[in-house]
């Protein structure tokens, strides 16, 4: 059974103006941008979300960052170890994020250990904090007089 019959012909009007538009893309017009604006709030969320992901990236890295200058700060100090921390971490990190030095040795101690905690902020920085902390400790020796 031959479904299509090459004995077939179409008639020269039947299909008429539309057939003709098919046939050389007339009709087609326009779906390249109707596609595009389907699809342009996908490409949109995806963008936002790489780039959470980077700011997410970049606070771990600050994290980390300001407490080893902390560390080095306490642990050289003369004056007030807390202090010094609270400095150090405050000269390090942009103004955007939201910082808490959490811990930051004891005077008596041969380890000086401090503890910095960062929010992690949606989209940009200043504008407002997920509930997501990123957190870097550092230890380093106590290099104080009165430390041994």
């Amino acid at each position: 059974m031959n479904l299509l019959r090459a004995d077939r012909r179409r008639r020269p009007g039947a299909g008429g103006a539309r057939t003709a538009a098919l046939r050389d893309g007339r009709a087609d017009r326009g779906q390249t941008a109707i596609e595009f604006v389907g699809t342009l709030p996908l490409i949109l969320i995806t963008l936002a979300l790489l780039w959470q992901a980077a700011m997410v990236c970049y606070t771990y890295i600050l994290a980390g960052n300001a407490a080893d200058k902390a560390v080095r700060a306490a642990a050289v100090t003369e004056g007030s170890q807390r202090a010094a921390c609270e400095r150090a971490v405050r000269e390090d990190v942009p103004s955007g994020w939201t910082t808490r030095v959490e811990r930051c040795g004891e005077p008596s101690s041969e380890l000086v250990t401090v503890r910095v905690r960062l929010d992690v902020p949606m989209l940009f920085p200043g504008a407002f904090d997920l509930p997501w902390h990123a957190t870097g400790e550092a230890k380093a020796r106590n290099e104080r007089r009165d430390a041994w």
